[in-house]
């Protein structure tokens, strides 16, 4: 495409050197342009479809013409102003976000589950499972995704009695009493004791 816009600035150019040996260069410019647009149209049936080689020519040779002949053009100033605010939205420009990106649905669903099984887990907790899981985001986005679902996130949303504590870890509690009453090396067996056997 870029080698078809440079064919056509060459021939255009060409064509405006040998209009421009005569003597008006005001009516050289507006017979190219009105040239270039007679070919874009006869190429066309219904609506005039111009590529951005067109848009290039026309912008580049009306801007040589005065005001006053524009009016006839098919590309008004207004169309060239347009086609101008579509290149730089297009190509330069950059989608104005404020803050951080949003978090997907799937983890918030994710987190607010996590949340509600886990009820003595906090959001620390909830991140670093998160994390384990794959899902790199903060501790601080999991807080402020449990708080705005109305859910406490620190631990003490349901607080655990000592009966449940020693409920969940007895195996491993009477696992380290047996290791420590049978072992020879335990204070009461050096010094003589009878409590713990």
């Amino acid at each position: 495409m870029a080698l078809r816009l440079l064919y056509l600035i060459f021939c255009k150019m060409l064509g405006w050197l040998v209009l421009l040996t005569r003597r008006s260069a005001t009516k050289n410019v507006e017979l190219l342009v009105w040239r270039h647009e007679l070919a874009v149209l006869r190429r066309q049936v219904a609506r005039p479809r111009i590529d951005w080689v067109d848009r290039a020519v026309l912008a580049g040779l009306s801007r040589l013409l005065p005001r006053s002949v524009w009016r006839g053009l098919f590309v008004q100033p207004t169309t060239l102003l347009r086609w101008h605010r579509d290149l730089v939205r297009r190509r330069w420009t950059y989608p104005h976000r404020r803050g951080r990106p949003s978090v997907a649905a799937e983890i918030r669903t994710l987190v607010l589950r996590m949340a509600r099984e886990n009820p003595t887990w906090g959001y620390r907790r909830i991140h670093g499972e998160l994390y384990r899981l794959g899902y790199g985001i903060g501790a601080s986005t999991v807080w402020t995704i449990l708080q705005r679902a109305g859910v406490d996130p620190a631990s003490q949303r349901t607080a655990i009695s000592w009966r449940q504590l020693l409920r969940a870890q007895a195996k491993g509690v009477l696992a380290v009493y047996w290791q420590w009453t049978s072992s020879p090396w335990t204070p009461c067996s050096l010094s003589g004791c009878t409590c713990c056997s």
